[in-house]
């Protein structure tokens, strides 16, 4: 198999009121060659997810669920209780994804569950994570305790470039 292409580079994207969206160009190139179209044409596949614990959502290809069910297995196992049971809503958090096609121009349309459950309205800031890409509302982003000041910092340029005031 060959080497997956990493999510590197973030962007500020406009959301329209169809959920019409552009992946930035910075990552586009790596999703596109991670889930190209059978059909040879460009663009590709892109999963949406609510992000498991930040109040943003997550991204990825259809080839990285491989990777999403090694992960649940693990946990799965280590949730077993005394009873034998494991805890199903391990299994709920990783079953919630929706895919969406996207063309040569990385646009596609995000669902308006995907909006809600991330919060995002009319800007989705997308940050590269190697494996994944984070989506966010770029308020939310800022204002949630924790997120690196390099990543806030990056977002607020975009922002300040687009002369969008958050």
């Amino acid at each position: 198999m060959a080497e997956r292409a990493d999510y590197q580079g973030s962007g500020l994207a406009l959301v329209d009121d169809k959920g019409r969206v552009a992946i930035p160009n910075a990552m586009r190139s790596a999703l596109a060659a991670n889930s190209p179209r059978a059909d040879g044409k460009d663009g590709g596949t892109i999963i949406i997810a609510a992000h498991e614990d930040q109040p943003c959502l997550v991204a990825y290809d259809p080839a990285y669920r491989d990777t999403l069910k090694a992960e649940l297995a693990r946990r799965l196992e280590l949730s077993r209780g005394a009873d034998g049971k494991v805890d199903q809503n391990i299994r709920r958090s990783f079953a919630n994804g929706e895919e969406a096609p996207f063309d040569g121009s990385g646009r596609f349309v995000m669902s308006m569950l995907s909006q809600h459950l991330g919060g995002i309205e009319q800007h989705a800031f997308f940050y590269g994570m190697l494996d994944t890409i984070e989506i966010w509302n770029p308020k939310t982003l800022i204002e949630t305790p924790g997120i690196d000041p390099k990543v806030v910092q990056t977002c607020r340029f975009y922002a300040q470039e687009k002369g969008i005031a958050l």
